[in-house]
Parts: C-alpha cells; structure tokens; sequence
C-alpha cells in the first residue's frame, strides 16, 4: 500500500507540472483569456481532487504524520490557488488589470511553486518509506554487515 502512496504522490507532482505547462501555454495563447485558461482551471480541480486523495491514502496507510500533514498541507494549498484568483478577478472586475489585482495574481505563481516544492518532498519520503531507494543511514549508526566499513586514512 505504500508503494501505491508513492505511485499516487507522483501523480500529484506530474500533474502539478503540467498545471505550469497549461498556464503558460494559456499566456501566450491568442484565445480569449477565459478559453486559453480553461484547460488550466479544469486540471486545478483535478490536482485539488487528487491532493485530497494522497492525504486519505496516507492516512489510510499510517504513513508518519509530518508525511500525512504535509500532503493536506499541498490540498489545502491547492484550494488557496482559487481563493486567490478569485481575489485578484475581484479587484480587475472592470474588465482591465488593475495594480492590486496583479500583485495578488502573482501570489498564485508564487504559491503554485510552494506546492510543488511540498509534492516532490512528498514523493521523495514516500519512496524512501516504501523501499523504492536505498535506505538512507543516519549518522552514528553502525554499517549492516553487508555495507563496507570504511578505515580511516
């Protein structure tokens, strides 16, 4: 089951990366703003979806509880990129971009790079925890007697 926890929080971050690819391409589209965007605001709720789902499952799965709160932290995160597009499209309500509204709206880069930085953590735990990488040793702690020991110079 932790093997599926790392599978599902690698989905996450793939679609993660493709909510940048779907937002730049909508920039520079020569659509209307609300057509080049759409693809963008539709994946935003299936990362939300998905975010929701890596919590359960870490739940479900016991995985350690920074693991399970940080994987809320990237739902809730999640959430927040509506709040904030809905504050900046408040403030440019006239039609045209107003300062304020830019400033806010750049929040939503800003917090979309905080959750990608929190999903690949995610992924990066969820594999050590699910023996898809090499077990890390911690300092202090003797060599299994399959590792080499290393002599001093």
């Amino acid at each position: 089951m932790r093997k599926f926890f790392a599978g599902l929080a690698a989905l996450q971050v793939l679609a993660v990366v493709a909510q940048f690819f779907l937002a730049a391409s909508g920039a520079f589209a020569t659509a209307p703003k609300d057509e080049s965007f759409q693809p963008h605001r539709m994946l935003g709720s299936v990362v939300v979806l998905i975010a929701i789902l890596v919590t359960i499952v870490a739940a479900v799965t016991r995985m350690p509880g920074r693991l399970i709160g940080m994987s809320g932290l990237v739902a809730g995160l999640a959430i927040v990129q509506f709040v904030i597009a809905a504050i900046a499209g408040a403030l440019d309500d006239t039609g045209g971009s107003t300062t304020a509204g830019a400033l806010v709206f750049g929040l939503h880069a800003v917090n979309g790079l905080a959750i990608v930085a929190v999903a690949v953590r995610i992924v990066r735990q969820a594999r050590q925890l699910s023996g898809t990488t090499e077990p890390t040793r911690q300092v202090g702690q003797l060599p299994t007697p399959a590792e080499p020991t290393r002599q001093a110079p």
